[in-house]
């Protein structure tokens, strides 16, 4: 099982029906930058505010041991949109914080 899958809090603003395909989205590239954490290690949890109007808001929290709460935001209308956009913007969180890490070691 992948920590997306493990440890993803989808909030019911979302529809069971939309569970499968939230947490594929996030799944892949995500999963693999989350693999240097132990599972148990990292909790994520997807929101939406306002779903299926101009205000529409997702947001997907990330906690991390070790690391400051990462939040990415989508004001996207299409939903899969959306998911997708905070996908790679915690991806570059987490990735920004995997990098000042390593280069502060090397110091």
């Amino acid at each position: 099982m992948t920590t997306i899958a493990e440890r993803l809090r989808i909030v019911p603003e979302f529809q069971p029906e939309d569970y499968d395909r939230v947490t594929e989205i996030l799944s892949g590239k995500l999963d693999r930058r989350l693999q240097r954490w132990e599972a148990e290690q990292v909790e994520l949890e997807i929101s939406v505010k306002g779903r299926d109007s101009d205000q529409q808001r997702v947001a997907l929290e990330c906690w991390i041991s070790g690391l400051p709460k990462l939040v990415a935001t989508s004001t996207e209308r299409r939903l899969d949109t959306a998911v997708g956009e905070v996908r790679d913007d915690l991806f570059r969180q987490i990735d920004k914080h995997v990098t000042k890490q390593e280069s502060s070691r090397r110091r």
